[in-house]
């Protein structure tokens, strides 16, 4: 009969990305691409927010095909525009076409879309709270797949099927703490207490 009782330190053991991806050079790749896929989700979120010209606050007129650039303008969401609209309005198509059309413009789904940008993109690149950005991440990857059905150069896979994986992935293997701060999060009493935010 085993009488072992583990000690505070046992039993409070944090599992660490060298435990879990035993190789420096993975460990390393597994980062760079973190710290990619979050400065994409921090991109996205400060074009949206101040219109920076490259996604938004770019427009194409469809009698010339001429393209204006209107950097910190009306497209902005700081001065009111609308981020979620063109996309889930014009760009959808497919089995939840009306669904995501129903969804366009509401100021709710702006939000979470915006604060889903920011706090997946900080995760990433600082390498904290890396399930719940995985989960999140994965989430928002499928729901802008579903978006518009089916994938224009694949009956299937597309980037964003790619993107979910990849978000997975990097939860999985602990890649916050490669070139993050994963570790010093997990050993705080907040992720101790509650181990889902590691």
């Amino acid at each position: 009969m085993n009488t072992h009782t583990a000690t505070p330190t046992e039993s409070h053991h944090v599992v660490t990305q060298d435990e879990v991806v035993t190789h420096a050079w993975a460990r390393q790749a597994l980062a760079a691409l973190r710290i990619a896929f979050g400065l994409t989700f921090l991109w996205a979120f400060f074009d949206k927010l101040l219109a920076l010209g490259f996604g938004t606050g770019r427009t194409v007129d469809e009698a010339t095909g001429a393209e204006t650039v209107d950097r910190f303008g009306d497209a902005a969401w700081i001065h009111g525009g609308n981020p979620t609209l063109g996309f889930l309005k014009f760009g959808a198509k497919g089995p939840f076409k009306s669904f995501y059309n129903g969804l366009a413009g509401d100021a709710w789904v702006n939000w979470l879309f915006m604060l889903g940008l920011l706090g997946i993109g900080l995760a990433l690149t600082f390498g904290i709270g890396m399930r719940v950005a995985g989960i999140a991440g994965f989430v928002m990857y499928l729901m802008m797949w579903t978006v518009a059905l089916p994938p224009e150069n694949n009956p299937v896979l597309d980037e964003h099927i790619l993107g979910a994986i990849s978000v997975l992935v990097l939860a999985l293997t602990l890649a916050g703490d490669t070139w993050g701060a994963g570790k010093a999060w997990a050993r705080t009493g907040l992720v101790e207490k509650y181990p889902v935010l590691r």
